[in-house]
Formats: structure tokens, sequence, C-alpha cells
């Protein structure tokens, strides 16, 4: 069995822009051939976090090991990084096989490998054949296939991905998720990811790195940031949750992981019913006005009507101090 090994060792890393907008004191590390992903909301620190780790943000203090060797003093086209960005960054008079060479010719390849290389990295992400056309030629989908191949041509030790599926439509970006996870297992690459999607996280990741205010909340592996949140702010983040008050205490649970039952004394009444495809929604409403999200299967559902008197009880839950 192979020694799962660090591939990347990031420790006491902070770079403020003001006091109140930056990253402090990120530590963090990343396996051998991992996809890692940042997550969270706008302005927490994720771009940020990825741009100084690929050279684009000089850091104020910390340190940055790659392959066992500290990076962050060093600029970005010295740093075993590839980058891609969500807006392609593809030039638009030059044609794919132009746009794949441009950073190849600045390393002086030789042409007959440059050639192949190309060739080799088109066809594991799907796009050969696609050599003499132009950016305005191919779908956003295709751009960004061609900007991931470009930058693994270059054999980075680490691939850099910034919210590179965010400028497509919701069916090709599902497609393009399962092309990434596809490309990264075949070319054993090391990815970290950043999204603000929790379901695209939830769907790529190996871990998942849950970002706040420019700090790290929680890191894990999906099942266990979904199941076991640490803080209140990963709860409510990750999913959909109820928090139900009772006895000065905060109650999370998950809307599946409620059940619900027919009683004419129940102190729940259903105020809605929403059909989403495989599970059906209800809304309810305790005597109080707290109101919870509960989930079940369709032919569960078929025996509720809006205005039915229910009780709910809990399978699984989190208490957080209220």
């Amino acid at each position: 069995m192979n020694e799962i090994t660090e591939k990347l060792i990031i420790s006491g890393l902070t770079k403020k822009f003001s006091k109140n907008e930056g990253i402090e004191n990120i530590n963090i590390s990343v396996k051998e051939k991992e996809l890692l992903t940042l997550l969270g909301p706008s302005g927490c620190g994720k771009t940020t976090l990825m741009r100084a780790i690929g050279g684009f943000n000089k850091i104020d203090t910390g340190k940055i090991v790659l392959d066992g060797r500290e990076i962050q003093d060093l600029p970005p086209e010295q740093r075993p990084t590839g980058m891609v960005f969500q807006s392609y960054n593809l030039w638009p008079h030059m044609t794919v096989f132009e746009n794949m060479a441009f950073g190849l010719q600045i390393r002086n390849y030789p042409k007959n490998q440059m050639k192949e290389e190309i060739q080799a990295m088109l066809k594991l992400v799907r796009m050969d054949g696609s050599e003499k056309k132009y950016p305005s030629q191919l779908s956003g989908g295709q751009q960004q296939r061609i900007a991931i191949a470009r930058s693994l041509a270059l054999k980075p030790s680490l691939l850099l991905l910034d919210e590179p599926f965010s400028a497509l439509d919701a069916k090709i970006r599902g497609q393009m998720r399962e092309e990434l996870k596809r490309i990264q297992r075949e070319a054993g690459l090391t990815v970290i990811f950043v999204t603000h999607d929790q379901e695209e996280a939830m769907a790529i990741s190996d871990r998942i790195a849950i970002m706040k205010s420019g700090s790290i909340e929680q890191i894990g592996n999906p099942d266990e940031i979904y199941e076991n949140p640490k803080t209140r702010f990963v709860a409510e983040f990750i999913g959909e949750m109820n928090f139900i008050q009772e006895n000065g205490q905060e109650i999370a649970v998950r809307p599946e992981d409620i059940s619900m039952t027919k009683d004419s004394k129940g102190i729940y009444r259903i105020l809605e019913l929403m059909s989403l495809g495989h599970f059906t929604q209800a809304i309810v409403r305790r005597a109080d006005g707290q109101e919870i999200k509960v989930f079940m299967e369709k032919d569960v559902a078929r025996n509720f009507h809006t205005g039915d008197p229910v009780n709910c009880t809990c399978q699984r839950k989190r208490i957080f101090i209220a």
C-alpha cells in the first residue's frame, strides 16, 4: 500500500489588505492526488488564499511548502503550480494550438515534444481535433476544457482552479464536474478548487475546507462536514438545516432527519407541500410560530395534506448554545 504524502503544507499564512479584509493564520495541508475545495461565501478569503498559493498575492507572514520546498518568495512563473480562472483567459486571436503552445514556447519546449504534449492534453480533456479552432468557435464548457488542458501541458505539481465553472449554465456545469474528476483521476492530479457552490463542493471534493471571514472553520470529507458540522456557521452553510429553539438550546436537524406523523393533537400544522422531483418538501409551523422544513419520500407525502396537524420527531441532531 502506497504511503499518502503531504503535497502542500501551509502554515501561519497571513495576507491582510486592511484590518477586516484578507486571511489570517491559515494552517492547512493537501495530500498527494487529493482534490481539496475551498468553500465559503463571497469575501471569506478563499480566492485570496488561492492567489497566495499561486504567487499572485504576496503574503505578509507564513510558509507555503510544495513538494518539500518553500515557495512563498517565488514569483508565479517560478512556482510549480498551474492556475485556471473562471474567465478562461484564452487569447481570442490565437487558435487552440497556439493558445496551448504559448506557455510551452516560453519554456523553450522542442517543437516535436510541444506538439505531442498538446495533443496528449487535448485528448485527456476530450478536445482532440480542435487544434485549429479559435475560442469564439467553442462553447463555454469547451473553452474551459482548453484552459485546463493548457495549464496541464505545463506539468504543474499543483493545479489551482478558481471558480472555473461559475460562468457555465447548470447542466454544463454538472458535466464539467464529472469531467474534472475523471481528468484528476486519469492524470493523478493534486487540485485545489475554489467555489461558493456547496453542491459543487460536495460532489467533487475529497475534502472541503469551509472558510469564514478570513479563517478556516472546519476541514473534512463531504460526509464529515455534512453529518458533523462543528460550528453553527458550518451547519447553516452546508445543505438545508433547521434550527429549533427548545429549553434554552438550539437544536440543528436536517430536514431529511425529521419524521412526521399525523396527530389530531399535533403541535405542528402543515403550511405547504412542494414536490421537488424525487422527494417532497413540507413546511410546518409550531403553535409558537416557529417553522421547519421536512423532506419526505413522495410515496409517504401522499398521506399528508396542507392544514393537517402533525408531530415531528428528530432522528439525528446537534445541539448548539442558543
